[in-house]
Formats: structure tokens, C-alpha cells, sequence
């Protein structure tokens, strides 16, 4: 299988109006969505739109949710003046731990027939039930391919709309590397990364995990209003979601 497992670091810096870190160990699905009934088959952990102790439902996915989000992703490629037959498309994602999830970011890495690295979809969710796509068009770097996007939809309330999205991605044979630079007004602002090596997908792995990481996406809604309210302490200023328009 091309699917397999993802494993590192998320890193954010916050550069203005205070300087506020933080670090946590994480780990992901990269799921090739050809393959998505093969891996639910093959591994016992693991089922698709189906109760388990990891479940992938395509209805977590895409806008609106999506009934087969192999389909819905090509159908929004060819919306996007793509022609996607003969690609490829891994998606970066958490799956449903004993029947929850809260993604703040997914992507897909869609590959043309040559296996390139043609575009990046990242899936924006916010606490609000609410979801986003921005479809990135990559120019390729000799360290990266690098694309850039106005800020279009409500997420940390820490930070208005009128930022701007820098995206760097690495995608290497044993890991891939992810970093999102916001900016305001051409400032830097916040430095989000992702940091992951690659890791074979099997329920042995999926038990290690488990147990390293309990209860990880509930840990993921946690840890979001735990910064949350130590960047309110601070005094930063609190964006309403009422206050914008997306």
C-alpha cells in the first residue's frame, strides 16, 4: 500500500504582539484515497464509515461533507481547471479516535501522472463546525514547493482577517515537512509547522500509538482552548467570530 503513517513534531512561534511557543508530539494518516476500502479491509483497527477504534468517514471531509471524497477531491480538481485522471492523491489527516476527530488542517497532496507533486489542497476547519478549502498552486524551489494565499476564513480568534498564508511543503521519500507562514501587513506573525516522518501502516503501529498518544484528537480540542486562554491572558486582542465576515 501507498498509505501509510505519519509521526513528529507540530511546532508553533508567535512573533507579535507577544512571543508565545509551543511543541507537541503528534502523529497522522497519510491515506492514498484509492486506497481507502484496501486499508479499512486489511487492518482491524481501522474502518470506514464505521464505529472502530480508528474510523475514517468521508463525511469528515470536504465542502460540502463529502459522500466519497475520492470523487468529491477529483470533482473539485476539474472546478479548479484541473484535469485529474491518472493522478494520485495522499491525504494528510487525523481519522476519528473511539468516534471523534477535530481537524484543524488537512491536506492533499495531489500528483499528476508523473507522481509530481501538481497541487496542494488544505482543509481549514474551525471550532465552529465551519470548513475551508484553499487549492495551492505550487511553485516548485530546490528546497520546496512554495505557494501563497490571502487569509479567507475565521480560525484563531487571536488573529483578524486581513493576514496573509505563505505554504512551504516537503514532500521526501522519509518525511514530509509542512510550514505555514502568516503574516500581517508584510510582519511576520506565526510560524506553524509540521514535522513528520514516515512510518509503515499496521495495526501493530496503530496499537503503539494508541497507547502513546491516548485519546489524541480529543487532546488536539483540548489543547486549542488551552492556548487559547493563555494567549487571552496575555491581553492579545479576541476576534469574535460574529465581528468578521469569512
Amino acid at each position: 500500500m501507498n498509505s501509510h503513517l505519519l509521526e513528529g513534531k507540530v511546532r508553533h512561534r508567535r512573533s507579535s504582539p507577544v512571543v508565545y511557543e509551543l511543541e507537541h508530539d503528534v502523529y497522522y494518516f497519510a491515506l492514498d484515497l484509492g486506497e481507502l476500502d484496501e486499508v479499512a479491509s486489511r487492518l482491524r483497527l481501522v474502518s470506514r464509515n464505521r464505529r472502530n477504534v480508528y474510523s475514517f468517514r468521508d463525511s469528515d471531509h470536504l465542502l460540502p461533507p463529502a459522500g466519497d471524497v475520492r470523487a468529491a477531491v477529483r470533482e473539485h480538481l476539474r472546478a479548479e481547471g484541473f484535469d485529474p485522471d491518472g493522478w494520485r492523491v495522499t491525504l494528510v489527516t487525523n481519522v476519528r479516535v473511539l468516534g471523534y476527530v477535530f481537524n484543524p488542517a488537512s491536506f492533499y497532496l495531489c500528483r499528476n501522472r508523473a507522481g509530481e507533486l501538481e497541487v496542494v489542497i488544505v482543509e481549514v476547519h474551525n471550532t465552529y463546525h465551519e470548513r475551508h478549502l484553499y487549492t495551492l498552486r505550487p511553485q516548485v524551489t530546490p528546497a520546496a514547493h512554495v505557494a501563497a494565499m490571502d487569509k479567507a476564513f475565521y480560525v484563531s480568534p487571536f488573529i483578524d482577517m486581513g493576514a496573509r498564508y505563505t505554504v512551504r511543503v516537503q514532500d521526501r521519500p522519509d518525511d514530509l515537512r509542512i510550514v505555514i507562514d502568516e503574516s500581517e501587513q508584510g510582519a511576520p506573525l506565526l510560524q506553524a509547522s509540521l514535522v513528520l516522518r514516515r512510518l509503515r501502516l499496521d495495526d501493530r503501529a496503530l496499537v503503539r500509538l494508541f497507547l502513546r498518544y491516548p485519546m489524541v484528537t480529543h487532546r488536539t480540542t483540548g489543547l486549542i482552548h488551552w492556548h487559547a486562554l493563555r494567549l487571552w491572558l496575555r491581553g492579545i486582542r479576541f476576534h469574535r467570530h460574529s465581528e468578521v465576515t469569512r
